[in-house]
């Protein structure tokens, strides 16, 4: 896939814990993400973080949170970003959506890794 210099960067912010059909949320979004083609998603971790009831989700060891924040990253056209958006809509109950435009320096892969 060849990506333009000019692309979309989708940025999700939500809770470890959040669900979506019974599965982590995060991980229902990059399925939805790979079956609609998309350029590329990354899930990234957090050891700490708030949100909107300020409520504090840390990983020190003397307070294991369950529900540390995890963001979802997603990189395409922004045609397609905007084709998935609406999907993104209906699964996100709780969480932050950010759409930015962003320059793709280099999209690269090896076939010799499949």
């Amino acid at each position: 896939m060849h990506l333009p210099s000019e692309a979309q960067l989708v940025r999700i912010f939500v809770g470890e814990a959040a669900r979506f059909e019974g599965k982590p949320l995060y991980e229902a979004i990059v399925q939805l993400a790979r079956t609609k083609g998309i350029a590329g998603a990354t899930v990234v971790r957090g050891i700490m973080g708030f949100g909107a009831d300020s409520r504090m989700h840390t990983a020190k060891i003397l307070r294991l949170s369950e529900d540390l924040p995890m963001v979802i990253e997603i990189v395409d056209k922004p045609e397609r970003i905007e084709a998935l958006l609406p999907e993104l809509d209906g699964m996100i109950k709780e969480g932050l959506v950010t759409v930015e435009n962003v320059n793709v320096f280099a999209y690269r892969y090896s076939k010799n890794d499949e």
